[in-house]
């Protein structure tokens, strides 16, 4: 695993039970971290709806190509021509169906990334079960939003909440844990990841910008005492 430590989190399912959960990283940072000078396939990565994060430091694929040995990108959406997009002197994404990867299949794979991609699909129990058929013994690395995190907390007091029109699922640091299990993982971590109001600060400019960037600054200090309010979480996992 690269000199990643990892065990199953014990975790009790009573509601009192007490969860110890890390203090919530930067998900960007700690995902492209992750995969420096790494062969990476990277699922679902397009994200044609946040385009505008392209050629900047929050475009996540953009970042893993930078540091990467080499990144197969596979997204399925009709935007990508058939003979993929060149993202980087070592990256490219393909057109491709991320819930049949076998035709994606790459011996030299070292990490399966799948940023924010579990709730947009109807069984992320048989997306992880086909990651460890096809690629036992790999690191595999998961991003999805927390369905109870602070900031759609506060949105829900104003008859407000921030969803992706594409979302299916909700995910809380337990109902991740219990993905894990009946997965069969054996050797995995759950990560919070803090707030980013991304889209929105680059959209804005003037006051609305500053007070997108306060926003992002409040919600961070509170995630920061209350990690179980991230704004979502990360699975990193070896696949056996």
């Amino acid at each position: 695993m690269g000199g990643v430590n990892m065990n199953v989190p014990v975790v009790g399912y009573e509601t009192l039970s007490r969860l110890s959960v890390c203090k919530p990283v930067d998900r960007i940072e700690y995902i492209t971290n992750s995969c420096i000078d790494k062969k990476v396939l990277d699922i679902g990565c397009y994200d044609e709806t946040a385009l505008i994060k392209r050629g900047t430091n929050f475009w996540l694929h953009g970042c893993i190509a930078n540091v990467a040995k080499g990144v197969i990108g596979v997204d399925d959406s009709k935007k990508i021509p058939d003979g993929g997009i060149e993202t980087g002197p070592n990256s490219r994404i393909f057109r491709g169906n991320g819930l049949k990867l076998d035709g994606f299949f790459d011996k030299n794979i070292e990490i399966i990334v799948a940023g924010e991609f579990i709730e947009h699909i109807e069984s992320p129990l048989q997306f992880i079960s086909q990651l460890k058929n096809i690629f036992p013994g790999r690191r595999m690395i998961l991003s999805t939003p927390n369905g109870v995190c602070f900031a759609n907390s506060v949105l829900g007091a104003i008859s407000r909440e921030a969803q992706h029109p594409d979302h299916i699922h909700v995910f809380t640091y337990k109902i991740l844990n219990t993905l894990c299990l009946r997965s069969g993982l054996t050797d995995y971590k759950i990560i919070p990841y803090r707030f980013f109001a991304t889209q929105m600060i680059l959209e804005s400019n003037g006051s609305k910008k500053i007070a997108a960037q306060l926003a992002q600054g409040v919600v961070r200090g509170v995630e920061r005492f209350f990690p179980l309010l991230s704004f979502g979480y990360i699975i990193d996992a070896r696949l056996i």
